[in-house]
C-alpha cells in the first residue's frame, strides 16, 4: 500500500472522501502525537498531512517538502456542508497539491504555494 495522506487527529475519522490506500488517519498510528511527531511521520514517507491547523502551513512555509501541507481553512460547519463542500472539490486540491507545497482551501478559492 502506497500512501499519500495523512489525516491529522483534528478532522474527522469517520469520513468517505479519505477512506482508502491513499489515506492514514493520525487516530491509526497514535493520536497522542504532537505536530514534531506528525510532520517527522510524514516527511519520512513522503506524505501529504492535511490539517485544520495552522502551525503545519507556517512549518511548511519555512521548508521544502516532504512533507507538504494542505491546509482546511474551511471555518466552523455542519459535517454535512464540510463534506459536500469538499467532496466538489476534492480532485482540485488533489491536483493542486501535485504542484505546491502548501494548499490552502477556503469556503470560496483553493490558494497554493510552491
Amino acid at each position: 500500500m502506497l500512501l499519500k495522506y495523512l489525516i491529522d487527529a483534528n478532522l474527522p475519522y469517520y469520513f468517505s472522501l479519505w477512506k482508502g490506500d491513499d489515506f492514514i488517519h493520525q487516530r491509526d498510528i497514535d493520536d497522542t502525537w504532537k505536530d514534531k511527531q506528525i510532520w517527522d511521520y510524514a516527511k519520512e514517507n513522503n506524505l501529504t498531512i492535511i490539517t485544520k491547523d495552522s502551525d503545519f502551513s507556517d512549518k511548511m512555509l519555512l521548508y521544502n517538502p516532504p512533507p507538504k501541507v494542505i491546509h482546511i481553512k474551511l471555518g466552523n460547519m455542519k459535517m454535512k456542508e464540510f463534506f459536500s463542500v469538499l467532496t466538489e472539490i476534492w480532485a482540485e486540491i488533489q491536483e493542486m497539491s501535485e504542484a505546491n507545497k502548501l494548499v490552502s482551501v477556503f469556503k470560496d478559492r483553493i490558494e497554493g504555494i510552491n
